[in-house]
C-alpha cells in the first residue's frame, strides 16, 4: 500500500486541539506563562497553540500531558494531526506578523531572503529539496512565496533592512540565466526608498552572524519581536532581553557589512562577470 500523503491540518482541527490544551491548563489553575515554563515554550507560543494558530508538536504535547496530568491525550492528538509539511507549522505565526510589520530587519547567511527572490529563483530553490517536491507542490509553494512579496509594494510599506552573507550570492541556483536575473532584481529592490541592502563579505576575521539567520520586526503596536528559523525548528522571540541581544547582533552586522554603495558595486561586478 502506498504511503498516505500528508496534508495540512485544517483550522477546525487545530482549534479543537488548542481548546483541549486551554481546558486542561485552566483545570490545573495554570496561566499560559506557567504552562510555558513547564514545557519549555514561551507564553506567546502557548497562546498561539490554544487559539489554533500554531500546530501542537508531538514533543510539546508529551510534556503537556505530563504536567497537566493527562493520560497521553494531547500526545495522541498531536501524533494524529497531519504534518503541515511542506509549509512548516512554526513559520505560520511569523508570516502573519510579517504582513503587519512596520519595520523588518533580516540577516540571511545561506540563501537570498524570501522577500527578495525572483519567481524562477524560488522555483529553483524548491527543486533543490530532498526528498523532491511534486510539481504541483512547487507551483503552490512558489505562488505562496510570491504572495508574501506584496509587502515590498504595498501603499504604506515597512522599512526593510537586509544584511546578506556573500555566501548566499555565490551559489548560482538555477543556472546562470536565473542567477543573473536574481542579481538584477536585487539591484532593482535597492532602488526602492524603503529598502536597504548590505552584503557581509566572505573571509571576515569575525562577525556577529555566526549563530545563523534571523529576522526582527516591529508591529504597528510597536512591539519588537525576533524570529530564528532552522530546517526543522524555529523560535519566535518575544522576551525583551533576547530581542535586545538580537538587535545588538543586527546593529553589529550592519557595521561589519559593506555599505549600500559598496554593495551595489559588488552586485554589479558579479553581474558583469557572467
Amino acid at each position: 500500500m502506498p504511503p498516505r500523503k500528508r496534508v495540512r491540518p485544517n483550522a477546525t482541527t487545530m482549534k479543537m486541539v488548542g481548546a483541549m490544551v486551554a481546558a486542561a491548563r485552566i483545570a490545573k489553575n495554570l496561566t499560559q506563562k506557567q504552562l510555558g515554563e513547564r514545557v519549555r515554550q514561551d507564553e506567546e507560543t502557548i497562546a498561539s497553540i490554544e487559539q489554533g494558530r500554531r500546530t501542537l508538536m508531538p514533543n510539546v504535547a508529551e510534556l503537556m500531558d505530563r504536567h497537566l496530568g493527562l493520560p497521553g491525550l494531547l500526545a495522541v492528538a498531536a501524533h494524529g494531526m497531519p504534518e503541515r509539511d511542506p509549509s512548516p507549522p512554526w513559520a505560520e505565526e511569523y508570516m502573519d506578523l510579517e504582513k503587519r510589520a512596520i519595520v523588518l530587519n533580516w540577516f540571511e547567511a545561506m540563501v537570498i531572503p524570501g522577500l527578495l527572490q525572483t519567481e524562477d529563483h524560488v522555483r529553483a530553490l524548491l527543486r533543490c529539496r530532498v526528498p523532491a517536491f511534486l510539481p504541483e507542490e512547487v507551483d503552490r509553494l512558489t505562488a505562496r512565496r510570491l504572495a508574501r512579496m506584496h509587502i515590498l509594494h504595498r501603499k504604506h510599506p515597512p522599512n526593510l533592512s537586509f544584511v546578506i552573507s556573500e555566501a548566499a550570492l555565490c551559489d548560482r541556483i538555477g543556472g546562470d540565466k536565473v542567477y543573473a536575473e536574481q542579481l538584477r532584481h536585487l539591484l532593482v529592490c535597492m532602488d526602492l526608498p524603503h529598502v536597504t541592502l548590505q552584503v557581509l563579505t566572505l573571509n571576515q576575521p569575525h562577525h556577529a552572524g555566526l549563530s545563523g539567520p534571523f529576522t526582527m520586526l516591529e508591529t504597528p503596536e510597536h512591539e519588537h519581536i525576533g524570529y530564528a528559523e532552522g530546517q526543522r525548528s524555529s523560535k519566535l522571540v518575544t522576551d525583551p532581553d533576547e530581542v535586545s541581544i538580537m538587535a545588538q547582533r543586527y546593529a553589529m552586522l550592519r557595521t561589519q557589512a559593506l555599505n549600500t554603495s559598496e554593495t551595489r558595486g559588488l552586485l554589479e561586478r558579479m553581474l558583469g562577470e557572467l
